[in-house]
């Protein structure tokens, strides 16, 4: 099974005060990393906009999911279409997405789509069901040693 996710579009959809937040899209991908990982299913996520540094397939080299951009001059929805014709003959193949234009496309060329609010529904579910795998959505920073000194020296001088 394969999901082709309208990143941009689902992010406005199911949070869009998010859509302004940088983080948005790096919040997608680790929730469709964990969704990846208990369902073992290939998903592709396409954004608008230029290339995220924190988002590359060498973030997350191990997985089944990929991550594309547009190039310059190209949208995100002509990466998509261009995706759903050339699969446009394997089974259990999805499009997330509610823009009507790209829905209508994958049901012309016998895909079947999933609003975001559809796609939303199963995500939520299946990290309920694997609350134990959300620990990978957190991020553990430790101080490098420049930062550790210098509260060391912070410290040692309010004495």
């Amino acid at each position: 099974m394969a999901y082709l996710v309208d990143g941009n579009n689902f992010i406005g959809h199911t949070s869009p005060y998010e859509l302004r937040d940088p983080r948005s899209k790096y919040s997608l991908i680790v929730k469709l990393l964990i969704f990846n990982k208990i369902q073992k299913v290939k998903i592709i996520a396409v954004f608008d906009g230029p290339p995220d540094p924190e988002i590359t397939d060498q973030n997350f080299p191990d997985s089944s999911l990929t991550v594309l951009y547009p190039d310059w001059g190209q949208n995100a929805d002509q990466i998509i279409k261009d995706i759903i014709a050339k699969r446009a003959r394997e089974r259990r193949f999805y499009v997330v997405s509610s823009d009507r234009e790209i829905k209508d496309y994958a049901r012309k060329n016998g895909v079947k789509p999933l609003s975001c609010e559809e796609f939303n529904k199963q995500l939520k579910a299946v990290l309920k069901e694997n609350k134990d795998l959300k620990e990978m959505e957190k991020h553990t920073r430790f101080p490098s040693p420049l930062e550790i000194n210098h509260w060391v020296d912070i410290f040692e001088k309010k004495r």
